[in-house]
């Protein structure tokens, strides 16, 4: 009876309707549905009452360009700093809708695409996705898709969303709700951020499934241990496959931001053996709890951890990743429970 159960509750964890995974999308131009645009994509599961966890490297990694920006912020960070070649590159590349007072790209040259990532970057433009989320150039937002036109089955929950925010994709056959979401805090050292939905009736986060968490340190016996992550070919569907965790590692990595300053990641970290693909930062690791028949999220995919191979005597580029790096959610339990106790 309890193989069952347990079985039952894996099913639910990548069913649709009852998954707690999603995926959180960085938005540009997202009230303006001819002009949106969707980029950064990461793993990222909700763990009740709105609040959402996924990983944090991502947010200080560089979009390197953008779709629009709002001309105060060009006229004041970018046009200063600019030679007379580099400002008739943007005043042709992004012209003015004096409407709503932003500039959009508009070229089809290759050429001058990598024109403007190069000026930007020579200015030092801070193209960071934390940067251009704090001016609002882009706004973070969960993809939460179904193969029916309704959210989560319910006309009434739907009707929450308009035609700015509900749209079909026919391409890949399902109809896709964007949430709003807001960062809450990241821990950087831990490569943890926490996010809240925001802007959005309680009843549409209450329908939204979650995960319990589990700050429990977990031997390298453990049992019924799974990843929830993204399908093997898209992140449209989600796979569950069983994970281990083989050891235990105070962690220590640096990671590169040229604009910021570098940062550690370091801590304690689960040495987890089993398949990940790679955009699976972010996903949470799941135990089961026979008594109370329920998942709880244990940990949460970091990093990929190769083994360098030998192929016919070359080692260069030749990495196997077999193994991740996850982290423990142990190791934020007490700034983690602040939020979560208000």
């Amino acid at each position: 009876m309890t193989k069952n159960n347990m079985l039952q509750k894996q099913l639910e964890l990548t069913n649709e309707q009852t998954s707690p995974l999603f995926r959180i999308m960085w938005v540009q131009n997202s009230n303006e549905p001819h002009r949106r645009h969707f980029e950064n994509n990461i793993c990222a599961f909700h763990i009740g009452n709105g609040y959402i966890l996924s990983v944090a490297h991502n947010l200080k990694t560089e979009a390197r360009h953008f779709k629009s920006i709002d001309n105060g912020i060009y006229l004041t960070n970018i046009f200063p700093y600019l030679n007379s070649e580099q400002t008739q590159l943007f005043e042709t590349s992004y012209p003015l809708d004096i409407t709503t007072g932003k500039r959009y790209w508009n070229s089809n040259n290759p050429n001058e695409f990598q024109l403007v990532i190069d000026t930007l970057r020579e200015i030092n433009f801070d193209t960071r996705w934390i940067t251009m989320t704090e001016r609002q150039i882009c706004k973070p937002h969960l993809v939460v898709q179904f193969k029916d036109n309704q959210f989560y089955n319910n006309t009434e929950l739907t009707a929450h969303f308009n035609a700015v925010t509900s749209f079909a994709e026919s391409g890949i056959n399902r109809h896709t709700f964007l949430v709003e979401v807001a960062l809450v805090e990241a821990f950087y050292n831990e490569d943890i951020a926490l996010y809240k939905i925001v802007n959005t009736p309680q009843a549409v986060i209450d329908a939204m499934p979650s995960l319990e968490v589990d700050y429990t340190i977990l031997d390298d016996n453990q049992k019924n241990y799974y990843c929830l992550q993204s399908s093997p070919m898209s992140e449209i569907g989600k796979l569950l496959n069983k994970a281990q965790i083989e050891g235990f590692t105070e962690h220590f990595a640096l990671f590169q931001d040229r604009i910021g300053g570098n940062y550690n990641l370091e801590g304690l970290r689960y040495l987890i053996k089993g398949y990940f693909r790679f955009g699976s930062s972010g996903a949470p690791y799941v135990v089961y709890d026979a008594k109370r028949n329920i998942f709880k999220v244990n940990a949460i995919q970091s990093e990929a951890c190769p083994i360098q191979l030998s192929i016919n005597n070359q080692r260069d580029g030749n990495f196997q990743y077999i193994n991740a790096i996850a982290t423990p959610l142990q190791v934020i339990q007490e700034r983690l429970k602040k939020y979560l106790l208000i």
